[in-house]
This record gives structure tokens, C-alpha cells and sequence, in this order.
């Protein structure tokens, strides 16, 4: 695979991990099991390519509406699986950032996040975001509210100014965004970043998303042409 034509921000939406639980008569929890796996395959596979930044929508501030069993899970299990991958995080050299509103999680998740975020805040050859407790919308009323706060000069303000108070800050927006298990809808998910990112959507369920199937994405990205809105040549 040609690397000059890989995006630099790969940002995924991992949908379907409770209906690959159903499909074969598991609880939820299991898919949320399966899904944390493929998603630390993806990540290593990312890590390999090459790709500089890639962010995974890990909980939806809609998802606090799930039963308080299956969000207690998705947290413990998160908190157990960065205390598994922080060693292999700093071998590949690998920073990770969150995106959205971390007071709220549980005070056991929250210490595992801000410790891995920590420890990792030197690493460079990869950025690693977790979209967590994450919505789009409220991003860009986060973002209103801070330069409401500091007086900012409306006639100062341009696109640019404004991304250095999002969460993505010093990142680049995502060029691929890809969405498992047939959905075809951003669903929140890093709506200002997203206004020219080329989107991919994919039939598999997250927990069967493989790197072959990331790799038939990153071929079809390739053989894209982006014009951002220019007459094309």
C-alpha cells in the first residue's frame, strides 16, 4: 500500500458490537469484549502504515442513556484494557488524548485515563484520541462559551482561530472517517472536523472489522480525488 496516499487523521466510528452479540445469542458484554480487541488491532495496524492521528468514538454522551449495567461495563472495561496496553503504548511510541467531557466518567475509569494520558504525553509517532463521553455538538458549544469567556475579538475570528478550541487542538482534521455495521450517519461525531473528510461505510460488524478490512478502506480512500470544493483540473 502506497503510503503517500494514506491519510494522515484516520478517525473511526466502532458501531455493532451488540448486534454481533445477538447474532450469536451472547450478552452485550461480549461484543463490547470482542470490539475492545479489534480495536487494539486496528490501532497496532494504524501504528505500522504509518498513520499519524487516529481517534476512536469510544462512549457518545447519547450512550449514558444505555442500562447503568452495560455503561458500568464499558467503563471498567476500558479502564482494565489502558491499564493492559499503557506498557505497549510507550513501546510504539504512541500518545493518547481524549476527546470530550473526562469529569464525568467514574472516578476508577477517570484515574486510569488521566494516568495513561499522562504517562504517554511525550510519545510522537502517534497520535491516539478516544472520543469519550463525546459529542459534537457540545464541542462547538464548548468552544463558543471559552471565547465568550476570554472577551475574544468577534472580528479576530476566523476558522482556524476557532480549532485551537476544540478538542482536536494542533491536530489536523480527519481525512477518512470510517463508520462500521451499515450505519449511514456521522451520529455527533466530530462535526466541525468533518466538513470535508471523506467518508467510508462498511456492512461489518466492529468486532469483525479486520486490518484487511481497514486496508479496503485505505485502497478505496486512495482512489479518491479530493478537490475541497475547487473546480476540478
Amino acid at each position: 500500500m502506497s503510503t503517500t496516499k494514506l491519510p494522515t487523521h484516520l478517525a473511526i466510528i466502532m458501531d455493532g458490537n451488540g448486534r454481533w452479540a445477538k447474532q450469536r445469542g451472547l450478552p452485550r458484554s461480549e461484543g463490547h469484549r470482542q470490539g475492545a480487541k479489534t480495536a487494539k488491532k486496528i490501532v497496532e495496524e494504524s501504528r505500522r502504515l504509518g498513520i499519524n492521528h487516529l481517534t476512536l468514538y469510544t462512549f457518545s454522551k447519547e450512550n449514558w442513556s444505555r442500562p447503568k449495567s452495560e455503561v458500568s461495563f464499558l467503563f471498567d472495561l476500558l479502564k482494565k484494557f489502558l491499564q493492559g496496553e499503557v506498557t505497549r503504548l510507550m513501546k510504539q511510541d504512541i500518545r493518547l488524548n481524549i476527546l470530550g467531557e473526562i469529569n464525568e466518567l467514574p472516578l476508577g475509569t477517570r484515574n486510569v485515563v488521566q494516568m495513561v494520558c499522562t504517562k504517554t504525553q511525550n510519545n510522537r509517532s502517534m497520535h491516539l484520541n478516544l472520543a469519550l463521553n463525546y459529542s459534537g455538538r457540545a464541542e462547538i458549544v464548548r468552544a463558543c462559551k471559552q471565547l465568550l469567556q476570554e472577551n475574544f475579538d468577534p472580528d479576530s475570528l476566523t476558522e482556524e482561530t476557532f480549532k485551537d478550541y476544540l478538542y482536536t487542538k494542533g491536530q489536523p482534521d480527519p481525512d477518512l472517517i470510517i463508520r462500521t455495521s451499515g450505519e449511514l450517519r456521522l451520529s455527533n461525531y466530530l462535526l466541525y472536523q468533518a466538513a470535508y473528510a471523506e467518508l467510508y461505510f462498511t456492512p461489518v460488524l466492529w468486532p469483525d472489522f479486520s486490518p484487511k478490512h481497514l486496508h479496503a478502506a485505505l485502497e478505496d480512500y486512495a482512489g479518491r480525488k479530493r478537490r475541497f470544493g475547487r473546480v476540478e483540473e
